[in-house]
């Protein structure tokens, strides 16, 4: 049987010392146009060296929360959808270290901080979540943390998702809450002032986009953080 590892495209193979992204020509020119183009890579390629320290809190809060919520076998082969800087593939690796984990994040910046935090935990791959470059049922469990509020199509990310996880599989998603009061004014806000941004989803929305996407068993519990802002956490199977 063929190593299913074997054919993935992997951002860690492109990395030398340092983290330096070796890549031919047209495709470092791809990336430099698509950082123009696109907001989210755009934002964050101009973020990425202080993000885990701009918003550590929010950070190690969102990663704790999902953690607690993730129960897979020792030696199951996980994705992190968004994975940005590899902060919640870090925890897992050590939390779990027989996991085979794999990050996914359209913005070679982040992915470039999250090589270095990783070291070889875990494979990184340049991608959406809309297009993401897996085999079908490839999957133990597919999670995605602070995330979901930029995917341009929700729905196709999660039929994505659904595609590449296996039977009895799981995906677990934490996000913002727009039942939150907090959250509801920084939507506004960041409509006006951050293109990056897209949108949330308030609790009923996200289960609703869940089932619509063919998942089962979905499950959805929110939650604050802090005095001021809330998340919610949802999850279900493939049918």
């Amino acid at each position: 049987m063929k190593d299913r590892h074997q054919h993935l495209p992997c951002f860690r193979r492109r990395l030398g010392l340092q983290g330096r992204l070796q890549c031919s020509k047209s495709e470092l020119r791809q990336m430099r146009s698509s950082a123009f183009t696109d907001p989210v890579l755009k934002a964050y390629s101009r973020l990425a060296a202080k993000y885990d320290q701009r918003w550590s809190t929010y950070i190690d809060a969102s990663v704790r929360e999902t953690i607690r919520r993730i129960v897979v076998p020792a030696d199951a082969v996980v994705l992190d959808v968004g994975c940005g800087t590899g902060a919640l593939l870090k925890a897992l690796s050590q939390a779990q270290p027989g996991l085979k984990l794999h990050g996914a994040d359209p913005t070679p910046a982040m992915l470039a901080v999250a090589a270095k935090r990783l070291d070889d935990k875990a494979s990184l791959h340049q991608a959406y979540a809309e297009a993401l470059p897996f085999s079908d049922a490839f999957f133990d469990l597919v999670v995605s943390t602070s995330a979901f509020h930029f995917f341009r199509d929700p729905l196709k990310a999660l039929a994505e998702m659904h595609r590449v996880l296996r039977p009895g599989g799981r995906i677990i998603v934490t996000d913002w809450c727009h039942d939150f009061l907090a959250c509801r004014v920084c939507e506004r806000v960041l409509r006006l002032t951050d293109r990056a941004h897209h949108r949330t989803y308030d609790s009923s929305e996200c289960a609703a986009l869940l089932t619509t996407a063919g998942f089962v068993d979905v499950n959805l519990e929110r939650y604050k953080i802090s005095w001021l802002w809330g998340l919610m956490t949802v999850s279900g199977r493939p049918k």
